[in-house]
C-alpha cells in the first residue's frame, strides 16, 4: 500500500492519501482537514482518481472540506459512522450535494475501495461515532482522534473519556504489538510504544 500524507488546516488535521501502489491513480482518502484546497492541488497535481473518502469522525477539523472536494469530484462516495453523520448537516460543515452518496458504517464493516481493503472499528468516547480503520495485511491502524502518539483524544466537546479508555483498550491495544498507529493528528507510533510509554493508559 501507498500512503501519502497531507497535514491540513489550522489544526493540522493529517490526511491520508491511500492506493493499492505507487503507479494506482485510484486511491482512498481519510479525512479532508478543514479546508480541503491543498489535498485537491495534491490530486489534480498527481492526476489522481478519488474513488471513496472515509470520515473518522464528524468534527469540522476533519470533515468540512468534504463539500468542496466533492464539488471537484463528483463521483466520489463519503463514508461515516452512523452516529455521526448528523455532524455533517452542521453549520460549520457544508454537506455535499444530495447527489454524493453517503455510506453509513457500523462496528466490522469492511470499507473496499480503490483496492484497499479496511476494516472499521468502533471506537466511542472522541464523538459518538468515532472509528479508527484497520488492514491486517498491511499492519496499519488509522486511529481518528482515539490515539496519538504520547496522547489520546479529547472529550469536552460532547465526548466521553471513561468510553474512550475502553475504546482504545478493547479495540486498538487488542492489536498485534508492531501494528504501525496512523493517528489524526501528530506523528505516526506503533500500539507497542502507547503501551508502554503513554501515560493516559496506564
Amino acid at each position: 500500500m501507498k500512503i501519502d500524507h497531507l497535514i491540513l488546516g489550522a489544526f493540522e488535521t493529517n490526511c491520508y492519501i491511500l492506493r493499492e501502489s505507487e503507479t494506482a491513480k485510484d486511491c482512498l482518502i481519510i479525512d479532508t482537514g478543514l479546508q480541503a484546497g491543498e489535498l485537491i492541488k495534491f490530486l489534480k497535481r498527481y492526476k489522481l482518481n478519488p474513488v471513496a473518502v472515509v470520515l473518522t469522525h464528524g468534527h469540522p477539523d476533519h470533515v468540512a472540506g468534504v463539500a468542496v472536494l466533492c464539488k471537484n469530484f463528483p463521483h466520489i462516495k463519503v463514508y461515516i459512522h452512523k452516529l455521526d453523520d448528523e455532524m455533517l448537516t452542521s453549520s460549520l460543515v457544508p454537506r455535499p450535494s444530495s447527489l454524493v452518496p453517503i455510506l453509513l458504517l457500523e462496528e466490522q464493516d469492511l470499507i473496499e475501495q480503490a483496492d484497499i481493503k479496511l476494516q472499521v472499528l468502533h471506537t466511542p468516547g472522541h464523538t459518538p461515532g468515532g472509528i479508527c480503520l484497520y488492514s491486517k495485511d498491511e499492519a496499519i491502524v488509522f486511529t481518528d482522534d482515539t490515539l496519538f502518539a504520547s496522547g489520546v483524544g479529547r472529550t469536552d466537546l460532547g465526548g466521553n473519556m471513561a468510553q474512550l479508555i475502553k475504546s482504545i483498550r478493547e479495540k486498538l491495544f487488542t492489536l498485534p504489538d508492531d501494528t504501525i498507529v496512523y493517528p489524526g493528528h501528530g506523528p505516526v507510533t506503533t500500539i507497542a510504544q502507547e503501551k508502554a510509554h503513554n501515560q493516559f493508559l496506564q
